[in-house]
């Protein structure tokens, strides 16, 4: 299969992860993928493929270097999950071929359209062709053009043994979505020196910063009476939470921050007189302003009780760290990630990501594992979209990284 090929057909499973069904995977449609893609590798004649009882697909590209030269071995790592923020099921992509920019319309009946006034990078692929969706799905992009990506990179590595290369390792594993991914992922069986997760956006990306995060579950409970005869005796608890909330920094939230810069975001909200819990998530990416932000939710705790005694109770939970910690000392594997995108004419565009990926645990796990672009744009909805030219670099990346790594055999 060619490279879009497989991208069509592995779109086609339906991969949404449940946060809350507690099961690995996390919903039936990761593991008949994951079986799907383990007999692609056989077929291809990989070593050492394994397949366990949670979802986590592993294989071997065997080294063709003459006997006695070794090199590091490389992983190359993308999920099989898409993301519950909507449905991945029935996707029904289409390719724009030869984009000759403007409007795409998605969906002529619901008058869905992808604009380049609400999504301006579009107009950097005219003369491309696209792969966009119905409008009724996301497609799946990320991270199924990762994961063809990485098969179509191997039967190219097959088909042409004149390129030397030591062992390649490839890992697919669910539930990244909904932060489990590297959870169960067994770093000591995949056995490799560093690895790579193909799960940036447009090309070019390449990753090795991501945020310290942490959810934080704040409850308040309040004392209900009827309203006609309250003054003195209820407890809102639904006011108590609001206060709680505009005592935060307004700015310092998503909505008004990029880069470097962190926040605090409420996620959810659930309340009544007597009980309102909510639901904020803490982001920043230098570890000591991470420690503020919750030393922070403690200090309004602390505030609020003291108002309102035995009224707040929070509770925070870390989720995962700075990769950059880990990748600092092994800076060598960013080279060589940049010079596999010079070679191919990528301006490798390096950048924290503003979010969390499978190689910040992965790295504190002890596989430095850096993120590269698999291509696509706008995640999670209806408008994601990949330019069929971006997934081609992407292979071509992975490529030209096992030329490195052989490059450098001893």
């Amino acid at each position: 299969m060619t490279l879009v090929e497989r991208f069509l057909q592995y779109v086609k499973f339906d991969t949404q992860s449940d946060e809350l069904t507690n099961m690995t995977p996390s919903t039936p449609g990761q593991m008949i993928f994951a079986e799907y893609l383990k007999g692609e590798l056989e077929q291809l004649g990989l070593k050492d493929i394994s397949l366990d009882e949670n979802g986590y697909l592993m294989a071997t590209l065997p080294s063709n270097l003459p006997i006695g030269v070794t090199v590091p071995t490389v992983g190359f790592i993308a999920h099989l999950d898409t993301s519950p923020d909507m449905s991945g099921r029935h996707v029904s992509p289409r390719i724009v071929h030869n984009y000759p920019g403007g409007d795409i319309v998605l969906n002529e009946q619901t008058g869905i359209t992808l604009s380049p006034s609400s999504f301006p990078e579009l107009e950097k692929y005219i003369g491309q062709d696209i792969i966009v969706t119905d409008g009724n799905t996301l497609l799946g992009a990320d991270d199924k053009a990762g994961v063809a990506e990485i098969m179509t990179a191997v039967e190219y590595l097959l088909q042409h043994p004149e390129i030397k290369h030591g062992d390649i390792r490839v890992g697919f594993n669910p539930d990244e979505e909904i932060g489990l991914g590297a959870h169960k992922f067994d770093v000591k069986e995949f056995g490799c020196d560093f690895a790579y997760t193909m799960d940036g956006g447009e090309i070019g990306e390449l990753e090795f910063e991501n945020f310290n995060a942490a959810v934080a579950k704040v409850t308040f409970i309040g004392r209900n009476v009827h309203p006609g005869y309250a003054k003195h005796k209820m407890i809102n608890s639904m006011r108590i939470a609001n206060q709680f909330i505009i005592m935060l920094p307004r700015w310092e939230t998503p909505e008004h921050t990029e880069g470097y810069e962190g926040f605090y975001h409420l996620v959810s909200m659930e309340g009544t007189v007597e009980k309102t819990v909510l639901t904020y998530i803490i982001r920043d990416h230098d570890r000591d302003r991470f420690e503020r932000r919750k030393k922070e939710f403690e200090h309004l705790e602390r505030k609020i009780n003291h108002e309102y005694p035995a009224c707040c109770e929070l509770e925070i939970k870390d989720q995962y760290y700075n990769m950059r910690e880990k990748i600092e000392p092994v800076m060598h594997i960013i080279d060589i990630a940049e010079e596999a995108m010079r070679r191919l004419d990528i301006t490798p565009k390096v950048q924290p990501i503003r979010g969390g990926t499978d190689g910040a645990q992965l790295s504190f796990k002890g596989l430095p594992c850096p993120n590269i672009f698999a291509g696509g744009h706008n995640f999670h909805g209806r408008y994601e979209y990949v330019p069929v030219p971006s997934m081609e670099k992407a292979t071509g990346v992975i490529v030209e990284i096992a030329k490195i790594v052989a490059e450098g055999k001893k």
